[in-house]
């Protein structure tokens, strides 16, 4: 699924699920190195788990973040 996101320097996150294991996530644009450090961080981990690590994170002023916005993404997935 591609997501756009909303209010952060990345357009957009590309996850891909296996079940509730996230199995993937990539972000166009953004901060790179930090991008692949939490898409390494999360794969493998539960849907639940992330949500409950990254929702509500903020970057500096802004009211989200790119984290915040995976956690958004992953809560639009896993409502259907």
């Amino acid at each position: 699924m591609r997501y756009q996101t909303k209010g952060t320097c990345a357009s957009a996150i590309d996850i891909e699920l296996d079940g509730n294991i996230i199995k993937s996530v990539a972000f166009t644009g953004g901060c790179n190195g930090n991008l692949k450090g939490i898409s390494a961080l999360v794969a493998g981990m539960t849907c639940e788990d992330a949500i409950s690590r990254l929702k509500g994170i903020r970057c500096g002023f802004k009211a989200t973040s790119c984290p915040d916005q995976l956690a958004c993404a992953l809560e639009s997935m896993t409502k259907n």
